[in-house]
């Protein structure tokens, strides 16, 4: 689901965890929301998303499963080693998925 550059990401989330059926879901402190905790918590996934500082409760967080998230913002840096994906030159939403496509196929070669 692409959104406008200066849309944040948090703001769909929550339609893109809908129907999934996952263990548990590690986002970043952005996807601190309360419709992402509650939409994260109605698919029976355990929400692994640190709280923000001005939360008044904070969560408890499992920090060895936290730090597998590493893992996937490597792979999105390198992907926006790639021009086209990083400033989206795509005009539509097709294209810019077909090449995202084909740069994933890149990092996973080399």
């Amino acid at each position: 689901m692409l959104t406008p550059g200066q849309q944040a990401d948090c703001t769909v989330a929550a339609d893109l965890l809908a129907g999934l059926a996952v263990g548990a879901v590690l986002a970043d402190k952005a996807y601190d929301t309360n419709a992402v905790v509650a939409a994260i918590a109605q698919a029976g996934a355990a929400v692994v998303v640190p709280s923000k500082r001005s939360r008044s409760v904070r969560r408890a967080l499992d920090r060895n499963l936290y730090a597998d998230r590493n893992k996937v913002e490597r792979f999105f840096n390198r992907l926006k080693h790639y021009r086209r994906l990083a400033t989206r030159y795509e005009k539509t939403a097709a294209s810019f998925l077909a090449f995202a496509h084909c740069a994933a196929t890149f990092v996973w070669l080399l």
